[in-house]
């Protein structure tokens, strides 16, 4: 797994990766930047008490959790904008690692679109509701965050590329039959997320990471009766 991992930072030295790393971050950042301002907008010109010291403290906290939210959301944001381009970064790994084998069937833009949407509005459900546990236990925030995060990172980047060279049924069985890689893959993945700076190459390295996992693995998969 390590050196899967090196492999796909090895994969930003190409041209065309770094160039989904631009679109995406700056994409990302953008639209958490829109959806911030809206939320601003909304806390600082709704008067919910008529209380002026009421009303100020609910726009400070308030202001504060649209951080932590977005800090905590990150990672979907940055996966969802990038989800469109993810699949010249999947070609270019194989291109270079796995060369004998035969080019994949590329995902639909409708399929693309219905992972991206479903990707988004499961992370920011499961992570809403577990938010409460986020900011009010220290320490098991961090082992929950880094568990449900890692489990969701890990079966969508691994359907990213199982599902393009064995359907979504034989990929769902190899990640049944060996979930333990795909979901520690994506614990570092949603590790490298809250890492500063590391996660704007996020999307691009947990593509290339998993594509190696996920070869890895297809030997191994087992015959479908």
């Amino acid at each position: 797994m390590i050196r899967a991992l090196l492999l796909a930072f090895g994969q930003l030295t190409d041209p065309g990766s770094r160039r989904v790393v631009a679109i995406g971050v700056l994409g990302a950042i953008a639209g958490f930047a829109a959806l911030a301002a809206l939320v601003w907008y909304a806390l600082f010109h709704t008067a919910l008490t008529d209380v002026a010291w009421i009303d100020t403290t609910l726009d400070v906290v308030g202001g504060l959790l649209v951080f932590v939210v977005a800090w905590l959301l990150f990672p979907a944001m940055v996966a969802t904008v990038s989800s469109f381009l993810l699949d010249d970064v999947v070609d270019r790994v194989e291109a270079r690692h796995y060369p004998q084998l035969a080019r994949a069937r590329r995902l639909t833009m409708g399929e693309e679109l219905a992972n991206a949407a479903s990707l988004f509005a499961i992370v920011v459900a499961v992570n809403l509701v577990a938010l409460p546990v986020y900011i009010f236990a220290p320490g098991i925030n961090l082992i929950v965050y880094y568990t449900i995060n890692g489990y969701l990172l890990g079966r969508d980047y691994f359907g990213l590329i199982a599902n393009r060279r064995l359907g979504t049924e034989r990929a769902r069985i190899l990640r049944r039959s060996f979930p333990l890689k795909p979901f520690l893959a994506g614990v570092i993945i949603a590790f490298l997320s809250t890492v500063p700076l590391v996660n704007l190459l996020v999307p691009v390295v947990a593509s290339a990471f998993m594509v190696h996992i996920f070869h890895g693995l297809t030997r191994r998969l087992p015959p479908v009766g």
